[in-house]
């Protein structure tokens, strides 16, 4: 994984997500995999952006989400590029659910803990805040065991 400077090809953000960092920089992350020692590498190369930093990345699914996760560090905006959504909150207990269609968004709040399910193939764009971001595995209706890649003060 590395941060790529002046990159001026055609860039598809499903396989190489883009950083938004200090100083209005964008940096895309070649190499990028949800991998522990990708993660790892990625959240020590952004760790001076602090919690301004953002990633930018278009996903791709079909189904239930696998996880819960939570952004500690900053609000997450979620867009419906194609398909069909549903963004559920875990809020105090309380599911909170939103659907989305083509063109519509919703943000997750900091440290909300958060599941996606599309209905049929759809895209998404994701911006996330990327210090700190915590996954949960879905066994049920509520997150449970945390896994996640390092805070900002965890980070090397």
């Amino acid at each position: 994984m590395r941060l790529v400077n002046h990159e001026r090809n055609a860039m598809d953000l499903r396989t190489t997500p883009v950083h938004l960092g200090l100083g209005s920089r964008v940096k895309p992350v070649e190499g990028f995999a949800w991998d522990p020692e990708v993660l790892e590498a990625y959240s020590a190369a952004v760790a001076a952006d602090g919690v301004e930093g953002r990633m930018v990345m278009i996903f791709d699914g079909d189904g239930l989400g696998d996880h819960w996760e939570s952004h500690p560090a900053g609000d997450e905006l979620v867009v419906c590029l194609s398909g069909s959504v549903t963004v559920t909150r875990d809020v105090d207990g309380v599911p909170d659910r939103v659907q989305l269609g083509p063109g519509e968004a919703t943000i997750n709040p900091a440290g909300v803990w958060h599941v996606v399910d599309t209905e049929g193939p759809t895209s998404l764009l994701a911006i996330t805040a990327t210090l700190g971001t915590d996954h949960r595995p879905r066994t049920d209706t509520s997150p449970t065991e945390c896994v996640g890649t390092p805070s900002a003060e965890e980070a090397p």
